[in-house]
């Protein structure tokens, strides 16, 4: 086991935490190999949740690059800890998932058939699967009715014999699949979960203990065939992994970083994704930052206190509030809330917002 580091300080973790996420500005796929997964999200408040992750850490980032650019890079949709966009790479420690092998007999029928019709076709819009199939409704997780087609294509394409090669007014379209043969030893198994909680960690690293056991519990997403064996995998994660005892707090992060580097904060104020590696995880945001956000896109608009789709502004290393944004004829709307009731009185902080606000429309296009 790693001994612990006494020297590390919260002030230090939270400029760690900064400083390591907001790598930018690099080329796009070069940020989605940093990252190796970036979470989706379909609200588009003022953009999608994918857009605004990359926006501040790739150069010249435009509103829906990654979709446009999509078939061009090396990446898939995907489920890793949660739904979004995986490197290649990501993608086959993942598969295969062996799970068609458990579908019941008739599911497994109509997915051979459905898989033969899409590979006559190559590509193939959900519409044109249920006009020739045609298996009518099932109950979708959401209480709602949808098409029997389009459920058994998700679920084809979360068993990996299906793989999304672009999208069409938001519409996944689909084309066969395929994958390598499955670890047939305990080593090579053992190794590829590892890979992948380091891919997780290296993500939304320092984490405290109890996030770390979350992250890697969430994994069963990613291999549902291998979620009995991902506590021992945690485990092996906090052998190898670099830790500190910071305020009767456990902190993990990648063994060949340092968390007690001095890196200058940058002066810049960014506005950051509900789901940016530095917001996700809502246990580690209080404890560095000291207040708690809340997502209420989903909550009712009399209990809200941030706003719809609130975005946590950060300057230099502190989170100080957050911003509603939203685009109307043609024009930014920005409105603001902070943690200590007001603005920071800094003028550079005016200055940086004002900033931020430009790169914004840029990004925006208005």
């Amino acid at each position: 086991m790693r001994a612990y580091n006494k020297s590390i300080t919260l002030d230090a973790l939270r400029a760690f935490a900064v400083a390591r996420s907001l790598f930018g500005p690099t080329t796009l796929p070069r940020a989605l190999e940093r990252f190796g997964f970036v979470q989706a999200d379909p609200i588009r408040a003022p953009a999608r949740a994918q857009d605004l992750t990359l926006r501040p850490r790739v150069k010249d980032y435009r509103a829906g690059d990654l979709e446009r650019r999509y078939s061009t890079l090396e990446i898939h949709e995907d489920t890793f800890v949660n739904y979004g966009f995986v490197t290649s790479a990501v993608e086959r420690l993942m598969h295969p998932r062996e799970l068609v092998s458990r579908w019941p007999a008739a599911r497994r029928k109509r997915a051979h058939l459905l898989l033969e019709f899409v590979r006559e076709r190559g590509t193939v819009h959900p519409r044109e699967v249920d006009r020739h199939f045609a298996h009518g409704t099932v109950t979708n997780y959401w209480g709602g009715s949808s098409s029997a087609t389009t459920h058994l294509l998700d679920m084809m394409h979360y068993g990996g014999l299906l793989r999304v090669v672009r999208r069409e007014a938001g519409i996944r379209i689909y084309a066969p699949h395929e994958h390598g043969d499955a670890p047939s030893d305990v080593a090579t198994r053992h190794a590829r979960i590892d890979a992948l909680v380091d891919v997780a960690v290296r993500k939304y690293a320092p984490l405290p203990a109890a996030s770390l056991s979350t992250l890697v519990r969430r994994l069963r997403y990613a291999v549902p065939q291998w979620r009995g064996e991902l506590g021992k995998a945690l485990h092996r994660a906090k052998q190898r992994l670099a830790q500190a005892h910071v305020d009767r707090v456990d902190w993990y992060w990648p063994a060949e970083e340092s968390a007690s580097r001095k890196d200058d904060a940058s002066s810049a104020v960014i506005l950051l994704a509900p789901f940016d590696p530095l917001v996700w995880d809502r246990r580690r945001f209080e404890l560095l930052w000291g207040w708690a956000y809340r997502f209420e896109a989903y909550t009712p608009i009399s209990k809200r206190k941030l706003g719809y789709y609130a975005l946590p502004l950060l300057w230099r290393d502190r989170v100080v509030g957050w911003g509603n944004l939203s685009v109307q004829n043609g024009e930014l709307h920005a409105t603001f809330g902070y943690v200590a009731s007001k603005p920071p009185r800094d003028r550079a902080f005016r200055r940086e917002l004002d900033a931020e606000l430009d790169r914004m429309r840029r990004f925006l296009g208005v």
